[in-house]
């Protein structure tokens, strides 16, 4: 295996690890709500002033598909819309008391999970961050210059 393909593979199998760490830690706090559910709770949480366009964006999603979200959030009484008295034509969203609890719930646990792989992140040192980062931004600029010659809009439907 060449050393492009084991950085390749070590890269892939930490992130799978952790994301399964993560929804494992995930799945016992917040077992009746899906990552979506989860995530779009969060971002409304973060963020005031939500609406479906922002929400679709942050999601790479179709506003039909965070429209069908948000419609099923608002049924399990976990946000709520309002619009603006000078603005009845876009709706924003807000989270209920509900909603706000699943917020607390969801950077309680992410709390939890920086604090876990602290230890580990406190034998990194400066040399190997900046080495880390510097791979990153350039494998991130050389993966965008290929998805420009493809001519398309990098979208979550086309991974």
């Amino acid at each position: 295996m060449s050393k492009e393909e084991q950085a390749m593979k070590g890269l892939w199998d930490m992130f799978k690890k952790r994301t399964w760490l993560d929804s494992f830690k995930m799945k016992e706090r917040l077992k009746d709500y899906n990552p979506s559910e989860i995530h779009c709770i969060a971002h409304i949480g973060e963020n005031k002033e939500s609406n479906v366009t922002n929400l679709a964006e942050s999601f790479d999603m179709t506003r039909g598909a965070l429209s069908k979200l948000t419609k099923k959030l608002m049924k399990k009484e976990l946000i709520e819309s309002y619009q603006k008295p000078d603005n009845k034509k876009e709706v924003y969203f807000t989270l209920t008391e509900q909603g706000k609890e699943i917020y607390r719930i969801h950077k309680e646990i992410h709390q939890e999970l920086k604090e876990r792989d602290q230890p580990f992140f406190d034998h990194v040192t400066q040399e190997q961050f900046e080495a880390i980062l510097d791979f990153a931004e350039k494998y991130n600029r050389h993966l965008d210059a290929q998805i420009t010659k493809l001519g398309v809009e990098m979208k979550s439907d086309n991974l």
